[in-house]
């Protein structure tokens, strides 16, 4: 599926659009469009920890957010070999909106949500699986 960014990305300001592919119910992609541009791999971070945050009332706005809207997070994916040293960015989620195709990058302030980091290694969540098990 197809979505408009709504505000610029940072590092990719020149993307206007990206579509979204589902891996499966933990992983996603993003692609921009045309292909052959960037793509970025992406997590469904309530598939790894409790994870929960406000979206500003002028993101709504932007993204024409109501009560009934269907939305959804990621967050994305630094890959690195071996896949245990990867790496996720929870203080820069990917909001979108399903009913109208609209995306956001969502810059979350560290101060407020510290117990959010903008590089945590994938393998701290394999460990608390494995764990639980």
């Amino acid at each position: 599926m197809e979505y408009t960014i709504k505000v610029p990305l940072l590092g990719f300001e020149h993307l206007k659009k990206l579509t979204f592919s589902s891996i499966d119910e933990i992983f996603a992609t993003l692609t921009a469009t045309p292909e052959g541009a960037p793509s970025f791999t992406l997590v469904n971070p309530y598939a790894l920890q409790a994870y929960q945050f406000d979206i500003p009332q002028a993101t709504q706005l932007i993204m024409d957010i109501t009560s009934s809207s269907n939305i959804l997070v990621y967050n994305i994916v630094v890959i690195h070999n071996p896949i245990e040293e990867s790496t996720v960015n929870f203080l820069a989620p990917i909001i979108m909106n399903t009913d109208n195709h609209t995306l956001v990058q969502l810059i979350l302030d560290s101060s407020k949500y510290p117990e959010y980091g903008i590089s945590v290694p994938i393998k701290n969540f394999i460990k608390q699986q494995a764990a639980a098990v």
